[in-house]
């Protein structure tokens, strides 16, 4: 134990932080994966498309496969899959094994989070659960604010290879971890069947949640997966300088994060959401506008970190509400299956990046990424006068929900 903090939480945490930061580094890697492979940039963007669609897939069906499956084994052979991913990526000679490479991390980067959870609360004590939850999904913040723009400049001066041999290593360290500290026998709930997670999306208001969710990803990731060409190509930053500029997104990121989550605490998951949402759509907006000026561009993407996730944590208290309304039996499914949605938007949100960026150019994402919020804007205030028609108060009720 580490200043009260459990090792097997501190291993937790370092598993996150890895498959945070190999989700996320891609989006840095894409101009020189696209010149070393000499594929497209819509063909390497298509690579974070894959990754989320792995979550998407992995998260309910593995979870629901996997449920009886002792949590410590189980947490073990996700950090083998993850490692074994990162590793083949490192070797990956073309395009096809890379593609391989990225949906298997996908895979264990959804039912990760899905157990995670349930073993980071299972070892502290009761009154600390909801701290130690925010303590490993601490390692996703830190990976987008530190993993991100290193395995970015690794990336840039020793070949996109090296940054997935780091993180390999990284998969190395939190997988001993695991073996280490998380201890045997842990308690685990009933798993949830594919009937039970089929009864959630048998509910139209638990549907509209996700689609408020995926339109909202959606639109950021149209724009958010081509972030590093528009910067080199049309702003003129250097490789280098792209670095430095993902590390300030990242700041603003876990910046935005901390004040979406108490703007969702003080007025209510739906304003906060409007409010977001509409932030969101007029920076990506902006975007467009301000991509050609060093200084500008570099104010644009500060203000589109602190909105871009500043979302999450409205859209998990909100489903979480929803849920305990129309789905009582599977709340843990119905936030599950949020998860899968973020990652739905972000598959369908870089491959119509990719589309747009092959068929009429690079700088037509930021503007139609904003249209896409717009519609998750439109979506949210719907559920909101849904909500007011049934009498529902609309603010948060203390429910303290832990964000992707």
């Amino acid at each position: 134990m580490i200043r009260g903090i459990p090792l097997a939480l501190l291993a937790l945490t370092l598993g996150a932080f890895a498959i945070g930061t190999t989700e996320f580094v891609i989006v840095g890697l894409i101009p020189t994966i696209a010149a070393d492979l000499q594929v497209s940039l819509p063909s390497a963007g298509l690579l974070v498309s894959l990754y989320a669609l792995g979550v998407a897939v992995g998260a309910p069906v593995l979870t629901a496969l996997t449920g009886r499956v002792p949590r410590k084994t189980l947490l073990v052979a996700l950090m083998v899959l993850f490692t074994l991913g990162n590793v083949i990526a490192w070797m990956a000679p073309g395009y096809t094994s890379l593609i391989v490479a990225r949906i298997l991390t996908g895979l264990a980067h959804g039912v990760f989070f899905s157990i995670g959870s349930i073993i980071a609360t299972a070892v502290v004590p009761k009154e600390k659960a909801a701290s130690a939850i925010a303590i490993m999904f601490t390692g996703l913040t830190v990976a987008l604010v530190t993993g991100v723009p290193l395995g970015t400049f690794i990336g840039q001066h020793l070949g996109w290879r090296a940054t997935f041999l780091a993180v390999a290593g990284l998969g190395v360290i939190a997988l001993l971890g695991s073996l280490l500290f998380v201890p045997r026998g842990l308690a685990q709930s009933a798993p949830a069947t594919f009937r039970q997670q089929l009864g959630v999306l048998a509910q139209p208001r638990l549907l509209m949640v996700y689609a408020i969710t995926a339109l909202g990803y959606g639109g950021t990731f149209l724009s958010f997966t081509y972030l590093a060409p528009i910067l080199q190509d049309v702003t003129g930053f250097s490789a280098n300088a792209v670095s430095l500029v993902l590390l300030v997104y990242g700041v603003s990121v876990a910046i935005g994060n901390l004040w979406g989550g108490r703007m969702a605490d003080r007025m209510g998951p739906i304003p906060a959401l409007k409010r977001i949402f509409a932030l969101l759509a007029i920076v990506l907006l902006v975007m467009t506008f301000t991509a050609h000026n060093t200084w500008l561009m570099l104010l644009t993407v500060l203000a589109l970190g602190a909105v871009a996730f500043g979302n999450v944590p409205g859209l998990q208290v909100y489903v979480v509400k929803q849920a305990q309304r129309y789905a009582p039996q599977a709340t843990d499914v119905a936030s599950g299956l949020n998860i899968a949605a973020f990652n739905i938007g972000i598959a369908l949100g870089a491959s119509l990046g990719g589309l747009v960026v092959e068929h009429i150019g690079l700088m037509h994402t930021p503007w139609l990424g904003a249209l896409v919020v717009v519609g998750a804007f439109a979506l949210t205030a719907l559920s909101g006068r849904l909500d007011r028609r049934d009498g529902i108060d609309d603010r948060a009720e203390g429910i303290a929900v832990s964000a992707h």
